[in-house]
C-alpha cells in the first residue's frame, strides 16, 4: 500500500560539529548572513507544507534545541554519536515506525533548500509511486561529490563517491543533492541492511537507495533541485559561496 498521500515527515540531519568551520558552534548554527543556517532549512520545509520535522542533533545538542525552541512541529531526536548519515537516520527508528507516509530527509546544512522545489518533489514522488526518490542537480564541476549513475534507458543505477568511482563514472555531471523522499516502510526496511563495511567505518544514507532497488523497490532519481540548492557548508570557503549565492538571487 502507498501511503505517500498522508502528512509528510522530514528529517534534518543536524548533528555535526563542523570542524572545518573554526567555530565551536554546531554547524547548523553557524550564522549564514545574520541568520542560523539550519533556520533557512526549517523555513523551507514549512513553505512546502511539512509540519512534522524531525531533527537529528549531536554536538551540543541543547544549543540547537535552545534555537529552535519556538518551532512549531519539531521534536529533537539525539544521535548519541556521530557515525554517519545512515546512522542519524536510524536514530529516527521510533519516528519512522511510527509515520505511515512520505520522509523527506535533508541536510540542516544546505540553506539555499527552496520550498518550490521541495514541493515540486512531493508531487513528483507521489505521481511516481516509488519507494525512493533521490533529489539531483547537474554541476558543472562535480569535483569531491558523489555521483549518480544510470543506465542504458536511464534509469538509477547508484550513487557512486568519487573515490569509488571509476574514471568513466568521474565525467558524470549529475550529482546527489543529499535530499531523499522514501516511503516510512521502505526507509526503514534498508535501515535494516545498512552497514558500515567501509573506509570510514560509517553508516551512509547513500547506500539506502541501492539496498531498496536491489530488494525490487521503485527507486528514481530527478533533477529536482536548481545548482544553487546543492550548495551545502562544509567550510568557511562554502560560507562565503552561499552568502554570495544569495546576494546574486535577491539582486537578480
Amino acid at each position: 500500500m502507498n501511503n505517500t498521500h498522508s502528512a509528510p515527515l522530514a528529517i534534518v540531519l543536524a548533528a555535526g560539529k563542523g570542524t572545518r568551520m573554526f567555530s565551536d558552534l554546531p554547524k547548523v548554527l553557524v550564522p549564514v548572513r545574520g541568520k542560523p543556517m539550519i533556520r533557512y532549512v526549517i523555513d523551507a520545509l514549512h513553505g512546502a507544507g511539512i509540519e512534522k520535522i524531525c531533527v537529528v542533533v549531536g554536538y551540543q545538542a541543547d544549543l540547537v534545541r535552545c534555537e529552535l525552541a519556538d518551532v512549531p512541529g519539531v521534536e529533537f531526536v539525539l544521535q548519541t554519536e556521530q557515525l554517519g548519515t545512515g546512522h542519524a537516520v536510524m536514530a529516527c527508528r521510533e519516528q519512522l515506525a511510527a509515520h505511515a507516509g512520505a520522509v523527506l530527509v535533508v541536510a540542516g546544512d544546505s540553506p539555499m533548500l527552496r520550498s518550490s522545489s521541495l514541493q515540486q518533489f512531493l508531487v513528483e514522488f507521489r505521481s511516481r509511486e516509488a519507494s525512493c526518490l533521490l533529489g539531483t542537480v547537474e554541476k558543472e564541476d562535480p569535483t569531491g561529490l558523489g555521483r549518480i549513475v544510470r543506465d542504458a534507458d536511464g534509469k538509477f543505477v547508484a550513487i557512486v563517491e568519487e573515490k569509488d568511482a571509476t574514471p568513466e563514472q568521474r565525467e558524470l555531471h549529475e550529482i546527489n543533492a543529499s535530499t531523499y523522499l522514501f516511503e516510512a516502510d521502505a526507509l526503514l526496511q534498508s535501515l535494516e541492511s545498512l552497514t558500515d563495511t567501509n573506509a570510514q567505518r560509517e553508516y551512509y544514507i547513500t547506500d539506502c537507495p541501492s539496498i531498496l532497488l536491489k530488494a525490487g523497490r521503485r527507486v528514481a532519481a530527478l533533477k529536482a533541485l536548481q545548482p544553487c540548492e546543492a550548495l551545502s557548508i562544509n567550510t568557511v570557503d562554502d560560507l562565503k559561496q552561499v552568502e554570495v549565492a544569495m546576494e546574486q538571487l535577491e539582486n537578480a
